[in-house]
């Protein structure tokens, strides 16, 4: 009976040790990194990065950015999961020389806590048109200018244009959401809304100073450090971070993030497309290659699923494929150039309007080389079918007149001859020896009429 006893007490021995450790386990810091464009792929990978903090109980996640800003839509995706996250998240735009323009400004405010490392600024949050670049708003309440070409009214504004409205109305939306989420943290609520209205930019000091962040730190240590002991509201409570000492953990993009960030670039995407474009056509030309097609309709079928992951205008990419039906059209009925020029214009215009976000457009440098290349190879095509047009004909008897060729049997004034590889009957005026050289100089049916040359 004893050794029962002793048997259970040493079983429960070995079991406490276990758990004392899970409880005495030391609580870890998630750090998130967001940099470059805020689009699809950047929302998906913070996201679940946050998902990740929660499932490891981490004490805080830490949200390191540097970005330009980016879409909408993904950037309101991140702040969605930030402000549903347990975990507190610390904002913190590091290192020295980084930046939380537009987008980034949002995601700032959005924050738990926010900091910034020395040498870093924010700002500049105005909604850019879908149109392309356009003058800032008029403040509210600021009275529309008369055309150039009629005399000021005093007694009533003009009217605005559908252009100016929308906007306006973005701006003004733009402007409700960023001052509601720097209320929620009780920061400076007239600078964030002066952000999106003028877009004005700060540096980290003045930030600090306006109360627009909550400190500056150095790294990711030293913000832990200063963060440590601070009260911050998550989801509408007080809570009081207990940073110091916390173990450091990287969350780092996978390879599905990293490629999906490579197929949201609109360069790649353009690229992709166009080069799919080229492949299919060059197979339609040569039938029986397979190479270039199957290349092609890759590269279509994967610039078709980058397409989704961006603000696509359809008429643009409709006029950029109708552009590029055009060049390829010229190949097949040559019109002697109408088709490439008409096709390099609507190709050039339609590049410009098929990404509708000004921030997700490919560089105009590589639109027009695009543009420049695909009218030259076109050109060139071109050019090789007007040569071809001025050859004399190449094939059938006219192919073979004049050929030189050997006699190889012959009998009287019939035999056979070879002309180009090619066994052929043969008849001459007079007697031929086999070996002997003769010319074709014409063709009766089946039969070819030579002489001694």
């Amino acid at each position: 009976m004893c050794w029962l006893v002793g048997l259970l007490g040493f079983v429960l021995a070995l079991g406490a040790p276990p758990a004392a450790a899970a409880d005495s386990a030391p609580r870890s810091a998630v750090v998130i990194a967001l940099d470059g464009p805020i689009g699809t792929a950047t929302a998906d990978y913070v996201v679940r990065s946050l998902r990740e903090a929660q499932q490891q109980d981490a004490a805080v996640a830490v949200l390191r950015m540097d970005t330009p800003g980016g879409l909408d839509s993904a950037m309101r995706d991140i702040i969605r999961a930030m402000l549903a996250s347990p975990v507190p998240v610390l904002a913190y735009v590091a290192p020295s020389g980084a930046r939380a323009a537009s987008a980034g400004t949002y995601i700032l405010y959005a924050a738990a806590l926010a900091a910034m490392a020395p040498g870093t600024n924010l700002g500049a949050a105005t909604p850019v048109s879908l149109f392309g670049p356009t003058d800032l708003p008029e403040p509210q309440g600021t009275p529309a200018k008369p055309p150039a070409d009629q005399p000021a009214k005093t007694d009533q504004p003009a009217a605005r244009t559908p252009r100016d409205a929308l906007l306006t109305k973005v701006t003004n939306d733009s402007a409700a959401y960023i001052r509601g989420l720097a209320t929620l943290h009780g920061r400076n609520a007239d600078w964030a809304e002066k952000a999106v209205r003028e877009a004005v930019s700060l540096s980290y000091d003045a930030a600090l100073d306006q109360h627009v962040i909550d400190l500056v730190a150095d790294d990711p240590a030293d913000l832990l450090t200063k963060a440590d002991g601070r009260t911050v509201v998550v989801h509408g409570k007080p809570v009081t971070l207990a940073t110091h000492g916390l173990q450091i953990v990287q969350i780092e993009p996978g390879w599905r993030d990293r490629l999906l960030g490579l197929l949201s670039d609109p360069s790649i995407i353009y690229l992709l497309l166009l080069a799919g474009v080229f492949g299919v056509a060059f197979e339609m030309s040569h039938p029986g290659v397979f190479a270039p097609g199957v290349f092609g309709t890759i590269c279509l079928l994967i610039g078709g699923y980058g397409l989704n992951l961006l603000p696509v205008d359809y008429a643009g990419l409709a006029l950029a494929l109708l552009g590029l039906g055009l060049m390829v059209t010229e190949a097949f009925v040559p019109v002697f150039g109408a088709f490439v020029l008409g096709g390099a214009s609507a190709f050039a215009i339609g590049s410009l309007m098929i990404f509708r976000t000004a921030g997700a457009r490919p560089p105009v440098a590589l639109i027009t080389g695009a543009t420049a290349v695909s009218v030259m190879l076109f050109g060139v095509v071109l050019v090789l079918l007007l040569r071809a047009r001025r050859h004399p004909t190449v094939t059938g008897t006219a192919a073979l007149i004049g050929r030189t060729g050997q006699a190889v049997a012959w009998a009287g004034s019939e035999g056979q001859v070879l002309v180009q590889g090619e066994r052929w009957n043969a008849r001459a005026a007079q007697p031929l020896q086999p070996g002997q050289a003769v010319r074709v100089v014409g063709r009766d049916g089946l039969t070819l009429l030579v002489e001694v040359p």
